[in-house]
């Protein structure tokens, strides 16, 4: 039963058919005994619908945003952090309310997760990269990258500015570009049999393989690495580091 009392969090998108963040906050409030906070699925057909959402629950401390709404959502926030302005996506807002006013802060986890994750994988020869496609999921990445001084490309199946299309993906470029990314959904379950058609053969034992799929837990693009020697890594510990860091920010003081 829903209270004032009740910390309410959770998330917006459309549709929601299964979510990590609510297995994830749900156990975390359990297993670290966090009374009388509950994590929802709040499936919104327009964004529109976000006002009378936060009516409707004033309990409300703090959402994550997931597609199609990181960019739409950022007309309804008071005040957005610089990295999430600056890549234009929000996906974790906090959420502050007094008797009358309610601030909605909006920031991006997904920067953090990403480069947290990364990290500790690269080695000196990790200078150049591959970003297999240039969705919304691209954009935190492409943001990491700059930031650590990796040179990239853009792999995409229709040609866009400053993009190589994957039909023309050559062996050279593979070897030139030891760090590949996939951004892409190729390969989520349950069509687990995909995979993004780049030249697997001329992958070898300096390069990484970055999936942020995390369902299922080693997809073809990385079974086809490993295969081949490379590093490899799923999109798991990112998801973990910007829910954690999604936490810190809810209850972070409010200045």
């Amino acid at each position: 039963m829903e209270s004032r009392q009740t910390k309410i969090y959770g998330l917006i998108g459309y549709p929601l058919s299964h979510s990590f963040s609510k297995k994830y906050f749900t156990n975390k409030f359990e297993v670290e005994n966090v009374p009388g906070h509950v994590y929802e699925l709040f499936p919104i057909p327009q964004i529109t619908e976000l006002p009378a959402l936060l009516a409707q629950h004033p309990g409300l401390c703090g959402l994550n945003v997931t597609v199609p709404y990181k960019k739409e959502v950022m007309q309804f926030l008071d005040r957005i952090d610089g990295e999430a302005g600056k890549i234009g996506a929000v996906n974790c807002i906090k959420i502050t309310s007094t008797e009358n006013t309610t601030k909605l802060e909006g920031y991006n986890t997904d920067i953090y997760g990403f480069e947290e994750s990364l990290k500790p994988l690269l080695k000196t020869n990790h200078q150049k990269a591959l970003v297999l496609g240039n969705g919304g999921a691209a954009n935190a990445v492409k943001f990491v990258l700059n930031k650590l001084g990796i040179s990239y490309r853009i792999i995409t199946r229709r040609q866009e500015a400053d993009s190589i299309l994957f039909s023309d993906l050559t062996d050279t470029m593979i070897a030139e570009h030891p760090l590949i990314i996939n951004t892409t959904p190729v390969g989520t379950a349950p069509k687990t049999d995909e995979c993004p058609p780049i030249p697997y053969d001329a992958i070898n034992n300096k390069h990484l393989l970055y999936d942020l799929i995390y369902n299922p837990e080693q997809t073809i693009f990385l079974s086809k690495g490993l295969a081949k020697g490379a590093a490899i890594k799923n999109g798991y510990e990112m998801l973990v580091l910007q829910a954690e860091r999604s936490w810190e920010i809810w209850n972070a003081p409010t200045i």
